[in-house]
């Protein structure tokens, strides 16, 4: 079925329009209005186009919230750019409300002046009544200091598809496209992409993805014909933000997908993922599990104790072992990540971190993980802590963490958290001849002989460089030998009591973490004339590095430098952290790298923290540095 609604594209001369250099969108609605839909559609398309872009989709932890409340609101943010950008923005410029939830639980965020694409349809009596509006905000002048655009969404959209013989209910969903039409009109989208991808979608139900079509065309078509909407805007690419190459949009968890796969392609092993389902890890499960064709096993196991010893047994059968979480999982595997550091054997612990604690807040993001990663286990259990700063960079991390992990037979923490995981970015995609080779040997035959002239295989032999046990495959003749979760005798891997053993194996397992060879910190310090430094781990980079170009636009002197290893530290950081009269930590925690930092080299670092569930917002963190810089 084909639509007869106009397809037209072109802007009239009637229209004004205006340039840009970025813009912030926050589309919100009920949680089943399709909101992280069509932001991600307008995302598609805006990375299609070139500009550089960074996402922040914000949605209610229940399946389905009730309709038309508060705490069902769900909600997508897209800043653009003709440059490029780091965060998500502070504040939108354009607030599209598909009700009047969406529209209370997000105006406090726009900035006087901002445009409010309203569905009036939805603002009923009792629909304003169930989130306590008194009187119809559109009409008792309360948004008189916004630009309001009153649309009726779902009747237009409902009049559009009247030829599909659609029911009103089933005609009324694709009223997200229609916004997502007008949208792309006001700020000259590109739409040959979601075409096609309804087509995809709706493969099976052609009527289905017609309609959508037409109500996204709609959409495109009400923009360019209606009086209310007097000028569109472009926002030209990003064209000098990029090195040239081949670039495609991508959230964290699908860039920390790749990355899996991509290390185990690069050691030449299996992937195997041992997991059970927890947001915001998820994704991680359903991705890999598209990719059999790469060799990658997947297993949904009961729990998250099953996850990570089904992944531990397959690190000891010679496989890349991986298991994804989230914080109270990580608890939960904290038993089986110990007897991994025991065994000495490669498994990267994935954990892209949430609100806590506890439950705590499954669809907001934190930082608060990094001492469980540290130190939670019972006894001596070091284990390397590796973290990316972007979504993008979850592919890097995801290649470096398996490097620790083969290099030194030990477990790996990569520490994500949910404003990496579903937030997106522009990423180039590598050449497959620039990946790192991460080839290990897996051990073949006797390495030690004994006083009597016996060649014989130790299983905790080290590697004098790294200190890393052999990789012994069981079924390998000759090699066979004990495991467990008791001491092991040095060299032998014989059950020991011995203390001075006990002592010598803690402290040769503790080496082996603090020798693991990583980069020195770089620190971002343009003329070496800034007295302060900002030192930050993971997601906060974005917002930190945005604060820091606010301060030294206006003349301030500030240094930066961002950690992605955290256990062990880079060994230049010290003397990094002691070049500067103050130094000041952000994170979305109450101080946790703070109080690392201070108790290992003495120095006053001075915590910012935040956590309320979102990251932080570069103004904010711009006033509360000036005011360190100040004080």
């Amino acid at each position: 079925m084909t639509s007869q609604v106009s397809t037209e594209r072109e802007p009239t001369a009637a229209k004004d329009v205006r340039r840009l250099e970025r813009v912030v969108i926050r589309f919100a609605g009920d949680s089943g209005d399709g909101m992280q839909l069509t932001g991600d559609r307008f995302t598609s398309e805006t990375a299609s186009f070139g500009n550089d872009l960074s996402t922040l989709p914000n949605f209610p932890a229940e399946i389905r919230a009730p309709a038309g409340t508060l705490p069902g609101v769900s909600s997508f943010q897209l800043h653009f750019a003709d440059h490029d950008i780091l965060t998500p923005g502070d504040a939108p410029n354009v607030l599209v409300a598909m009700n009047p939830a969406a529209l209370k639980a997000n105006l406090a965020d726009l900035p006087r002046g901002a445009e409010i694409i309203v569905n009036t349809d939805e603002f009923t009596t009792r629909a304003l009544q169930k989130v306590g509006y008194a009187a119809d905000p559109l009409e008792d002048g309360s948004l008189d200091g916004y630009q309001v655009h009153p649309v009726p969404l779902t009747t237009l959209t409902v009049e559009a598809l009247k030829e599909f013989g659609l029911t009103r209910k089933e005609a009324e969903r694709s009223k997200n496209m229609f916004a997502l039409g007008l949208l792309s009109w006001m700020y000259h989208r590109p739409t040959e992409g979601t075409e096609t991808f309804l087509r995809k979608k709706f493969a099976k139900k052609p009527q289905i993805a017609e309609a959508n079509i037409a109500a996204f065309r709609a959409g495109w078509n009400f923009g360019e014909t209606t009086e209310d909407f007097a000028v569109s805007y472009e926002v030209a690419p990003a064209s000098q933000a990029f090195p040239p190459g081949v670039y495609r949009n991508i959230s964290g968890n699908l860039a920390l997908s790749y990355g899996l796969i991509a290390a185990s392609r690069q050691a030449a092993l299996p992937l195997y993922l041992g997991s059970y389902p927890i947001t915001p890890a998820s994704d991680i499960l359903h991705e890999l599990s598209r990719h059999k064709n790469f060799g990658v096993r997947t297993f949904q196991a009961e729990d998250e104790i099953a996850g990570i010893g089904a992944a531990l047994g397959a690190a000891f059968g010679g496989s890349l072992a991986v298991t994804t979480t989230s914080g109270p999982g990580v608890a939960l595997k904290s038993e089986t990540v110990g007897l991994a550091v025991s065994l000495e054997l490669p498994l990267l612990i994935v954990d892209i971190q949430r609100g806590g604690p506890s439950t705590g807040l499954p669809t907001k993001t934190e930082q608060a993980d990094l001492l469980q990663a540290m130190y939670g286990r019972n006894g001596e259990a070091p284990v390397p802590v590796v973290a990316p700063c972007t979504p993008a960079d979850c592919f890097d991390a995801a290649l470096e963490a398996a490097r620790i992990a083969l290099a030194y037979r030990t477990p790996v923490f990569l520490l994500s958290d949910g404003y990496l995981a579903n937030g997106s970015e522009p990423w180039r995609v590598p050449e497959v001849e620039d990946l790192p080779d991460l080839r290990v040997p897996f051990a073949d035959g006797p390495n030690h002989t004994t006083e009597d002239g016996t060649e014989v295989f130790w299983p905790y032999k080290r590697d004098p460089e790294t200190l890393a046990r052999p990789w012994a495959v069981p079924g390998t003749p000759g090699l066979e030998h004990r495991i467990g979760g008791i001491e092991k005798q040095d060299g032998t891997g014989n059950i020991s009591y011995d203390p001075a053993n006990h002592d010598f194996m803690v402290r040769t397992r503790q080496a082996k973490v603090d020798g693991i060879a990583v980069p020195d910190l770089e620190v971002d310090d343009p003329d070496g004339g800034a007295r302060i430094l900002v030192l930050g781990w993971g997601s906060t980079y974005g917002p930190i590095t945005a604060a820091v170009r606010r301060l030294r636009g206006i003349g301030h002197h500030v240094a930066q430098a961002h950690l992605r290893y955290l256990n062990p530290f880079p060994a230049n950081l010290g003397e990094v952290l002691r070049a500067y009269d103050k130094v000041v930590v952000p994170e979305m925690n109450l101080g946790q790298l703070a109080a690392l930092i201070r108790a290992k080299y003495l120095v006053d670092a001075r915590s910012h923290t935040q956590v309320n569930g979102m990251p932080f917002k570069a103004e904010q963190l711009a006033a509360a540095l000036k005011e360190a810089i100040d004080g």
